[in-house]
């Protein structure tokens, strides 16, 4: 067989592997915001940093009919307002839940149409989905949602797309209760929720198992009366991401207990409540 032959194909395949490499670059390259370091030191807004007197208390993957009442009644409880990142599959079956969390004062936020992972290139779907998502939200709570947090946090370039579209605002978070296993318990939602957290962060939580191990939420929900008291024992206001402020934050906050120690530079905002 000539040399040529084997040098012609090399040359072919390289003619059809590249785009496509540089295509799958181009669409997964952005979930690398996935990673807490490349989105705090690289897009802090998107971390969810805000005013570091204020924690930014978040929940993913509701509504449902089951779990998410009681975090509600919780919240009531403690006085406490947060942003549900709900999917839209779920709030078109259960409307009544996602009504009811509007109605009580909390932020409904969209978390997509199902929660898929977006490893193939799709951006036309992505769009009508998320669009698919926005309807719902407003249909059932008659205001149009702010905020978008992608399924398992991965942005990929049709994501994008899809927020700047449906003129939604991508947000991840700084701090997580790793709450989503079988082995969650209290002590280790606030455990790995106070290992992140400083001030003007936002906590990643969930409301519900829809894609987690059956009742993991209940670790979740046992810990938050112990988490809001450490957060407004270190002078940190408590509440959803529309009051988490727009200023970017780098270790500017006082220390939560048990978390990372920072020393605080900015002080409180005059005639703002200590307290959420």
């Amino acid at each position: 067989m000539p040399a040529s032959v084997p040098r012609a194909a090399a040359r072919r395949a390289a003619a059809v592997g590249l785009p496509l490499a540089a295509a799958a670059l181009a669409h997964i390259g952005p979930a690398a915001t996935w990673l807490p370091v490349v989105r705090g030191r690289l897009s802090p807004r998107l971390a969810g940093a805000g005013h570091p007197r204020h924690v930014a208390l978040t929940f993913d993957d509701g509504p449902d009919p089951v779990s998410t009442p009681r975090f509600l009644d919780a919240l009531d409880g403690l006085g406490v307002r947060a942003t549900f990142f709900v999917l839209g599959d779920a709030a078109v079956r259960h409307p009544g839940v996602v009504r009811e969390t509007a109605r009580r004062g909390h932020e409904v936020a969209v978390h997509g149409w199902s929660h898929d992972r977006p490893w193939l290139p799709a951006p036309a779907r992505d769009v009508r989905a998320l669009r698919r998502a926005v309807e719902a939200v407003q249909g059932v709570t008659g205001v149009t949602p702010q905020w978008y947090r992608p399924p398992y946090g991965i942005l990929t370039s049709g994501r994008w797309a899809a927020a700047r579209a449906a003129r939604l605002r991508p947000v991840l978070w700084t701090a997580w209760g790793r709450d989503w296993t079988a082995a969650a318990t209290p002590a280790s939602v606030r455990a790995s929720v106070e290992a992140d957290l400083r001030g003007g962060g936002t906590v990643l939580l969930h409301d519900s198992d829809r894609t987690a191990a059956p009742g993991c939420w209940r670790a979740t929900l046992d810990a938050l009366p112990d988490l809001v008291a450490g957060w407004r024992a270190a002078g940190l206001t408590v509440g959803p991401l529309a009051e988490h402020g727009t200023a970017v934050v780098r270790a500017t906050a006082p220390r939560i207990p048990g978390g990372p120690p920072v020393v605080p530079r900015h002080p409180p905002v005059p005639g703002r409540s200590r307290h959420a």
